[in-house]
């Protein structure tokens, strides 16, 4: 059954979403305030790097089952209402900045006079979503009769198609006083992924507004868990990649996300535990979440870690010293700048003196916009070319499969900061390159 389905921000989780609905047979308008962004799209283009949204974009574009507007007022008379703006983290604070989220609601309501169905994907406090619905209530003519729900995303940033056209499962959070047709639209919305066999879960408001904050806070715990266990490494020489794998081995805990390396980054993870930590300070439950603090502060060593190693390569002295940063993006499959610890580290680098030259494959003009005082290269080998020290600080391929041998003969110094542990270790060492990683074995 085709919807006509309206979604409310264009960025990557609304235009990504909004790309899925059409390509899942539903007639799509995509809304945001921003003009540039919306024209760009209309376009069939992407302003941002996602593997298979351009494709996904232009192609229900040019069928006009997908469109894009900055007038709310288009979309008005949508069966189901997306909810997919940003909610960052606030300036000087950890909590969440909600004014997109509530602006959305301020706009939309006044504009709904029949039934529809309003559902949630940004990533919010708990006790937002019970708000809202009460707010749009108030504002919408039809009243009553506008229904809304939460339905968390779970995109993950360099699979974001995949992760929308096929979920691993479907989160619904539901006022149980006030059900309206949320359950039966969604069913409807989702017809594809339910009819495969795909997880639905119905909860209430508040469980479906925490389960994305868990799994998030889960997530940095395990990374921020192999990493301080990474730290115990360097100083008794054992090696975390081999004890990784052996506790991977045990179901319980499993192998993914126990990477040790640069740490976590990124604009989800970071701010979405601080907002966690900070939510629960408001519900007088702060201890219950204290351990996110260190989850944090073991993050936030990584990078620390990563440009003391460098000092001490450089015997201390960093000032004018070529360095090599491979990687600006937070992930691999990103252009994504946002507290990307690469990024960080060269900027950290850059501002004690030394001559940074970055190369990402994908991520250079939103790392230019972020750092435009630092050196950007054209290229892997233009980056290495006369340096006394390579850093690799993002797992892209480009990088993992780089001929050691190769890049040898274009640096100036043969000494390599494995900061994702990522690299064929031997082959570098084998290579002529002083090898270190993150809680390895020193080659």
């Amino acid at each position: 059954m085709t919807l006509r389905v309206s979604v409310f921000g264009t960025g990557y989780l609304g235009a990504t979403h909004a790309a899925g609905m059409a390509e899942l047979g539903h007639d799509v308008v995509g809304v945001d305030i921003d003009a540039a962004k919306v024209a760009t799209l209309a376009r069939g283009e992407v302003p941002f790097f996602e593997p298979g949204l351009p494709e996904l974009i232009s192609k229900h574009v040019a069928t006009g089952r997908l469109r894009f507007t900055t007038d709310a007022r288009e979309a008005a008379d949508a069966d189901v209402h997306f909810i997919g703006v940003g909610t960052p983290q606030k300036k000087g604070e950890s909590a969440a900045d909600l004014r997109f989220v509530d602006a959305v609601i301020d706009g939309l309501a006044p504009l709904l006079k029949r039934p529809t169905v309003i559902l949630g994907k940004s990533t919010v406090p708990v006790g937002t979503a019970a708000r809202l619905a009460a707010r749009v209530r108030e504002l919408a003519p039809a009243g009553d009769a506008v229904d809304l729900g939460w339905n968390p995303e779970f995109l993950r940033e360099g699979f974001g198609v995949e992760d929308t056209l096929r979920p691993d499962r479907l989160v619904l959070g539901i006022d149980k006083n006030h059900p309206g047709r949320i359950e039966e639209m969604a069913r409807i919305v989702y017809a594809d992924a339910i009819g495969r066999g795909t997880p639905f879960l119905v909860t209430d408001l508040a469980t479906a507004e925490l389960v994305k904050v868990s799994a998030n806070a889960f997530l940095a715990t395990k990374i921020s868990f192999i990493n301080a266990i990474a730290e115990i490494c360097d100083a008794t020489g054992a090696d975390v990649m081999e004890l990784a794998d052996a506790i991977g081995y045990d179901e319980r805990i499993g192998r993914k996300f126990l990477g040790a390396g640069l740490g976590f980054g990124g604009g989800c993870l970071p701010k979405d535990i601080r907002a966690f930590m900070a939510r629960a300070g408001e519900l007088g439950v702060n201890q219950a979440l204290a351990f996110l603090h260190e989850v944090d502060a073991v993050n936030m060593r990584r990078r620390d870690h990563v440009v003391d190693m460098a000092a001490r390569e450089l015997g201390g002295k960093v000032v004018g010293r070529p360095i090599a940063v491979l990687g600006a993006a937070f992930k691999p499959n990103s252009d994504d700048v946002r507290d990307s610890p690469a990024l960080d580290v060269a900027g950290r680098l850059h501002l004690m003196g030394a001559d940074v030259r970055v190369y990402d494959p994908e991520a250079m003009k939103n790392a230019a916009a972020a750092w435009p005082t630092l050196h950007f290269a054209d290229g892997m080998e233009d980056a290495v070319s006369g340096t006394e020290l390579v850093i690799v600080a993002t797992e892209w391929r480009e990088f993992k499969n780089a001929d050691p041998v190769r890049l040898a003969q274009v640096a100036a110094r043969s000494v390599v900061i494995d900061g994702r542990n990522c690299l064929d270790a031997e082959a570098w060492t084998n290579a002529g390159w002083v090898y270190r990683g993150m809680g390895r074995h020193s080659q």
